[in-house]
C-alpha cells in the first residue's frame, strides 16, 4: 500500500481563502478597500504575479470589484446568497474534455479581462483557466485576435436594446449612449476592443450602429448624417470610458486611489495655484475633475445638445454642415 502525498494549495489560493473568510464573516464589508496588487505582494511576500492571480479570483467570484477613486474594494454581491458556492476557476477546471463550447470560452475570456485587462488574455491563459488543452480552443477560435473580437461582441450582447424604443431621436440616442456607458463601466478594457475606422463586423456590435441609424429615421435625413451620428455617439462614450480604464489600472499597479493621488500633488498644486496666475482654476472643486460619471453626462448632453441646434438649423447635409443664410433670400 503506497501513501500519496497530497500537494499543498498554491500560494495564491490560501490567500484567497483568507480574504473570502475574512468577508464572509464581516471583518471586510461591502464597500470596504482590500490591499492592492502591489500590497499584497509585499505583505504575503509573493509575486507581483500571484498577487494579480489573488485579485483575479476574488472577482471572479464576485467577492471585489474595481471602483474608481477607490481602488478594489468589497463588492455589495459579496453575500453567501449571490456569491456562488464554488469559484468559477474551480469548475471550469472539472470541465470534461470535449464539453467546451464558444459561449463558456468567451465567458472566461471576459472574466480574465474584467479582473486583470486585456492584456492578460492569452490563448495559453484562457486554456489554463478552462482546464483544457490551448489547440482545443482553435475549434472555437482562430487566435486571440478573434478572441477579442468575439469577447466585444459577447459583451455588447449584454444590453437589451428595445423595440422601438422611447419617443423621439433625443431619448434614443441618450437611451443607447448610456447603455454603452455601462457596457464600458463594466468590462474596462472594452474601449480598446474597439475600432472606428477598422469597424468589427461582428452582429451585436453592429445592432447597436442600426439602432442608433433607425433613431434617426424620423428626421429624414442623409444616410451619410446619420452614420456619422452613429459612429460619434459611441466614440464619445469609449474616450470617456478610457480615462476611467487607465484610472483603474493606474490604481492597481501603484496602490495609489485617485484621491491618495491628489494627496501626493496637493503640496506641488498648491504651489502653482498660490502664485495667483490661475485663480479661476484655484477655485475648482477637485470632485468635479474626479468624477468621470459626471463628465459624460457633461458630454453627452451637450453633444446631442448641439445636434439639436443642427438641426434646427438646417446644417445637416453630408460632409458640409454650413448653416444656411439666415437673411432675405433672392430669388432667382
Amino acid at each position: 500500500m503506497t501513501s500519496v502525498t497530497q500537494r499543498p494549495d498554491p500560494p495564491y489560493r490560501r490567500i484567497v481563502a483568507e480574504f473570502r473568510t475574512r468577508i464572509l464573516a464581516g471583518d471586510l464589508r461591502p464597500g470596504d478597500r482590500v490591499p492592492s496588487i502591489r500590497q499584497i505582494a509585499q505583505r504575503w511576500g509573493v509575486a507581483v504575479a500571484t498577487a494579480t492571480k489573488v485579485v483575479a479570483a476574488l472577482r471572479d467570484e464576485g467577492l471585489v470589484e474595481a471602483k474608481v477613486g477607490a481602488g478594489t474594494v468589497v463588492s455589495a454581491r459579496a453575500s453567501r446568497e449571490e456569491r456562488p458556492a464554488v469559484p468559477p476557476a474551480a469548475r471550469q477546471a472539472g470541465v470534461p474534455k470535449g464539453s467546451l463550447n464558444r459561449r463558456h470560452v468567451l465567458r472566461t475570456a471576459i472574466a480574465i479581462a474584467d479582473a486583470e485587462g486585456l492584456g492578460a488574455v492569452s490563448m495559453r491563459r484562457l486554456a489554463a483557466e478552462l482546464g483544457a488543452g490551448p489547440m482545443s480552443l482553435y475549434r472555437h477560435v482562430t487566435g486571440k485576435d478573434e478572441l477579442v473580437t468575439q469577447m466585444a461582441d459577447e459583451v455588447f450582447g449584454e444590453a437589451e436594446l428595445p423595440v422601438p424604443g422611447p419617443e423621439g431621436w433625443r431619448a434614443k440616442l441618450e437611451l443607447v449612449a448610456r447603455l454603452q456607458w455601462e457596457l464600458s463601466r463594466r468590462h474596462l478594457w472594452l474601449p480598446r476592443a474597439v475600432s472606428f475606422t477598422r469597424p468589427l463586423l461582428v452582429p451585436n456590435m453592429m445592432a447597436h450602429t442600426e439602432w442608433t441609424l433607425r433613431a434617426l429615421d424620423e428626421l429624414e435625413l442623409p444616410l451619410e448624417t446619420r452614420v456619422r451620428e452613429a459612429l460619434t455617439l459611441p466614440a464619445l462614450v469609449h474616450t470617456v470610458a478610457l480615462s476611467m480604464a487607465e484610472e483603474a489600472e493606474a490604481e492597481q499597479e501603484t496602490g495609489v486611489t485617485l484621491d491618495g493621488w491628489w494627496l501626493i500633488q496637493r503640496k506641488r498644486a498648491d504651489e502653482l495655484l498660490s502664485t495667483g496666475q490661475f485663480p479661476l482654476l484655484a477655485m475648482l472643486p477637485q470632485e468635479t475633475v474626479s468624477d468621470l460619471d459626471g463628465m459624460f453626462d457633461y458630454i453627452l448632453a451637450r453633444h446631442l445638445d448641439g445636434f439639436a441646434v443642427m438641426l434646427s438649423r438646417g446644417a445637416a447635409l453630408p460632409g458640409c454642415g454650413q448653416v444656411p443664410e439666415t437673411g432675405p433670400r433672392r430669388l432667382p
